[in-house]
């Protein structure tokens, strides 16, 4: 038989590991309703950019790099805006997104590879941005605006809540010694984010034992080790690494660049047997990284 007193407290004690505080259970309802915010934007897209999605695992993706409706999100390289469509409504209004693209010196620096005319396009993408992020349903009244690496506007020093890095190192970091361009985003990006701010990385991954020179972006892929290394020496902490867009079925070796796999299957044209394996081997193999600014 149970003392008065001891009854008194055991039930208190059971009471107490049976039911959430008030705080908790806010927590958990905000939980909720991100991720069916997130679900309704994923189904509401066109069924090309949907038909990524089992490379690009994006719903796992965001919830990895916690970005959530209200943040203040720059996109590095954003293109044609895969990625866009889904964080600009998410984030939502009273929020703001940022397109940086790299430096226009840049795109001369990367040898052989592109046309003066292929370069004035490229640098002239930023002011496809904003455009792009109004026309975006459910992106009205957010705050959009693009720049490039080493000319940000110094008021957003501090303001952001997240960066994210999307397959767009390895342009950044082949041409790092012909004019620290590797450098200098890495410190914009830190600039950027507020203390204890995050950057969400994906990078086609190259095997670690491969040539160093080769996998120094120019053939599209970065060792992961390098990439942590470059993030840790610009003043950022790795918190958390994930599988979630790894393919193992990409094996790439000499001589290999990123390019012969889909979506850009530069190679597939007129041999149908390469095409077959390439499709066979699906997007590439890569890294998914969380820092943090310190």
């Amino acid at each position: 038989m149970i003392r008065p007193l001891l009854a008194v407290f055991f039930i208190m004690l059971t009471a107490g590991c049976t039911s959430q505080s008030p705080a908790v259970d806010k927590a958990a309802a905000q939980a909720g309703a991100q991720e069916s915010l997130l679900n309704e934007i994923l189904a509401a897209r066109s069924d090309d950019l949907k038909a990524r999605d089992q490379y690009r695992h994006p719903k796992e993706t965001i919830e990895f790099f916690g970005i959530k409706p209200g943040m203040r999100v720059a996109q590095v390289s954003p293109g044609q805006g895969w990625y866009t469509h889904i964080v600009a409504p998410l984030i939502g209004p009273d929020s703001a997104v940022y397109g940086i693209y790299y430096n226009p010196t840049m795109w001369g620096q990367i040898e052989g590879r592109y046309t003066e005319a292929q370069i004035a396009e490229r640098i002239d993408h930023i002011h496809d941005f904003v455009p792009m992020v109004r026309q975006i349903s459910g992106a009205q009244g957010i705050t959009a605006a693009a720049y490039f690496f080493g000319d940000i506007d110094p008021a957003l020093h501090g303001t952001l809540d997240v960066v994210t890095l999307v397959r767009t190192l390895h342009n950044i970091a082949t041409v790092e010694s012909r004019g620290g361009y590797l450098t200098e985003a890495l410190t914009d990006v830190h600039n950027l984010l507020k203390p204890g701010g995050t950057v969400g990385v994906i990078q086609h991954r190259a095997p670690e034992d491969a040539d160093d020179e080769w996998a120094n972006g120019r053939w599209g892929y970065l060792k992961q080790s390098a990439v942590i290394a470059a993030f840790e020496n610009a003043g950022f902490e790795l918190v958390a690494e994930s599988e979630i867009n790894a393919n193992p079925k990409d094996k790439p070796g000499p001589g290999d660049y990123v390019w012969r796999l889909p979506p850009a299957s530069m190679l597939q044209s007129d041999d149908p047997e390469l095409k077959a394996a390439m499709l066979a081997i699906g997007e590439s193999d890569r890294m998914t990284l969380k820092f943090i600014k310190k």
